[in-house]
């Protein structure tokens, strides 16, 4: 790789040429440093940052295998709350009090928040990853799947080389090439990057205080409230009109309540605010009201359950009891919500990527035919819905 780098043909930047994503690994890279170059970067870093770079197959097989996603909430929220986790979420909350201060103060955005990401992402900056960074962006920038997520990022990565603040050949994080204790791409350090700890460096791998203000600012920019909840459990009654329920639709809270909507515990938030019922495991399992700040966790991630994990696993941080799982129906195993999937499709329905996932699209695409069909729309999919269809 490094000979190939040392002979670029810089003259392609003249041309404005954009390395495209497939094919040669080697003419995709000389075409991303030819693009550096005429992007203002010199010769000299393009060549350094390429020098050792080269495609990671593991990074591609981690990117096709998120079977745990399948995983339904109860499943994979057991999994990931753990003792271990929700005690060391309490000694960091007492440890950074001083940090969680400041950021509730500068952002708005509670202690339980953050601490939930960051144990979720590296065990509290345990586990950042192992696989090199800059290989790991390229790779999947060369990789056609998602092309438009990753090549801005291997320029971000460019820009924090010249600061100094990642090695081509050292840095290591996730396989998606996130970095830190709670797991940032290079272009969310650039545009968030905050040195709380005032030793003039943002370094989210070593210092906790940059990593948590550095999130805090990330969740602002995307749109979170200040001081406002983001999900709170519920008691809903039996009679509930669940067609009305789920992410995608909103009423205020007042009619929530005065449709019989409960606070499991203490009391719910602003009578005007906009809120979604939601219900992860249909009308027998948990519910929550999820308020306006929920939809920006879809910001950081875009799996449901782990948003709704995430979100959870917050509230339980700050004293939120465990929830009350319920009695929920059987749902369906992962090749059998591919041939749902398949089957919503053949309907007419979006439901993205066959992937036996249940995302937003497909459990909109199952609420609708739950009305069709005459059933309590809940939008959890069950083997009697299945065969129905």
């Amino acid at each position: 790789m490094k000979q190939f780098i040392s002979a670029i043909a810089f003259s392609l930047a003249a041309t404005g040429a954009v390395a495209q994503c497939g094919g040669s690994f080697g003419s995709f890279v000389n075409g991303l440093a030819s693009e550096a170059v005429a992007r203002g970067h010199s010769k000299s870093t393009v060549q350094k940052f390429f020098a050792n770079v080269k495609a990671d197959p593991k990074v591609i097989k981690a990117d096709r295998s998120q079977g745990h996603f399948q995983k339904d909430f109860l499943k994979f929220s057991r999994a990931l709350i753990s003792n271990h986790r929700m005690q060391h979420g309490a000694k960091n909350a007492k440890k950074y009090r001083s940090t969680f201060r400041r950021m509730q103060q500068e952002y708005g955005v509670s202690p339980g928040v953050l601490l939930a990401f960051w144990a979720f992402e590296t065990d509290f900056g345990a586990n950042q990853g192992n696989f090199n960074t800059v290989n790991a962006l390229v790779t999947l920038a060369h990789d056609c799947r998602r092309p438009e997520l990753f090549r801005p990022q291997v320029f971000a990565a460019i820009e924090l080389f010249e600061r100094g603040d990642i090695s081509p050949t050292n840095t290591k994080g996730a396989w998606a090439g996130e970095i830190g204790m709670i797991q940032m791409l290079p272009e969310d350090i650039i545009r968030n990057g905050v040195d709380a700890d005032g030793d003039g460096r943002v370094n989210l791998q070593k210092s906790a205080p940059d990593s948590l203000m550095t999130g805090a600012r990330m969740l602002s920019q995307m749109g979170w409230k200040p001081n406002q909840p983001w999900l709170q459990e519920v008691q809903v009654p039996s009679n509930l009109d669940w067609s009305k329920t789920g992410l995608d639709k909103n009423l205020p809270v007042s009619a929530w309540a005065k449709a019989g909507v409960r606070a499991r515990n203490g009391k719910l938030f602003g009578s005007d605010t906009p809120a979604s019922i939601l219900l992860p495991m249909g009308r027998k399992g948990p519910a929550f009201i999820a308020y306006p700040n929920f939809h920006v966790y879809f910001e950081w991630n875009k799996s449901f359950v782990y948003v709704t994990t995430a979100a959870y696993f917050a509230t339980r941080l700050e004293g939120a009891p465990v929830y009350n799982a319920g009695n929920p129906d059987q749902g369906l195993t992962g090749p059998q919500m591919q041939q749902l999937q398949k089957k919503l499709q053949r309907r007419g329905h979006d439901v993205g990527k066959i992937d036996g996932i249940l995302g937003a699209k497909t459990r909109a695409a199952v609420q609708s035919e739950q009305m069709r069909l005459g059933l309590p729309a809940d939008a959890w999919p069950t083997p009697g819905l299945l065969g129905r269809l």
